[in-house]
């Protein structure tokens, strides 16, 4: 069985504070993109991950289908790494995702959607909304997923800076709790809200507010470029900038040649 796990956007990213959980509280807008990686999945004799060495989340995705199914994680999954790792745009949770959905339908007995979502949710934030199709608004810590219309005829070109090393996500958090960062979560939300109801055609995402988590000054070249929204995705370093035209974009990608790997790509509804 094959399938493609594609990659993210976070449109939008407004963080708050701490939960109870230790997790912060988020509003984002979940937008997924026509790269992915390539998953290949069929039976075996124990449990093998081909293909990414740094692989854990999948190990983890089929280890936590099994005990829930009461049957030995019995699946070999070679992924064809195609997207950047630890760049903000859900490589690790989409190649999560997928495995879920192709090992659930190998089953005797394939277990429904909301276990399939519940096992997502216990693997990270993330991971559920590659669950669903369409543009979603992630709440409480970016698990619960609300479906948004949002218009998906645009252009986005997606970057990752020469020599970037992402921190880890704690760590990110970490720097956003020592700065004060949760300060008016409830003033940011609200316009993040406000803005997403008067979404009508691309340019209108542009009113979306900035990410809360991290920021590059290539979003302003992206801007100046053309883009009519541009900003950085999850906790980075990808960044994207959101193009009416592929010749805008196709130019936008030349110019910034220097700055880092590169990927024009458009919006996709599903997987």
């Amino acid at each position: 069985m094959r399938a493609s796990a594609p990659a993210k956007i976070n449109l939008a990213l407004v963080v708050g504070p701490k939960r109870p959980d230790d997790k912060h509280e988020v509003v984002t807008v979940y937008q997924r993109l026509g790269i992915a990686d390539r998953i290949e999945l069929e039976p075996s004799a124990e449990l093998r991950v081909y293909g990414f060495t740094g692989d854990t989340l999948v190990r983890a995705a089929l280890e936590a289908l099994a005990e829930r199914a009461g049957i030995e994680p019995r699946w070999q999954v070679t992924i064809e790494k195609r997207l950047p790792v630890a760049a903000g745009i859900g490589g690790g949770s989409s190649d999560a995702a997928t495995v879920l959905q192709l090992a659930n339908a190998t089953l005797p007995e394939p277990l429904p959607e909301s276990d399939l979502r519940e096992l997502a949710a216990g693997l990270g934030a993330d991971v559920p909304f590659f669950l669903l199709d369409g543009p979603q608004l992630g709440t409480g810590d970016g698990g619960e997923l609300a479906p948004l219309g949002l218009p998906q005829d645009f252009w986005v070109l997606l970057l990752v800076p020469h020599g970037a090393v992402k921190p880890s996500t704690a760590a990110v958090y970490a720097d956003f709790d020592r700065r004060d960062g949760a300060a008016g979560f409830d003033e940011r939300r609200a316009a993040l809200l406000a803005a997403l109801d008067g979404v009508r055609r691309p340019r209108d995402l542009a009113a979306l507010p900035p990410n809360d988590l991290a920021s590059s000054p290539l979003a302003g070249e992206l801007r100046a470029l053309g883009a009519f929204r541009a900003d950085v995705t999850g906790a980075g370093p990808a960044v994207y900038g959101l193009f009416h035209h592929k010749d805008a974009a196709k130019a936008a990608r030349r110019a910034l040649k220097r700055a880092g790997e590169s990927w024009l790509t458009a919006p996709a509804w599903y997987g």
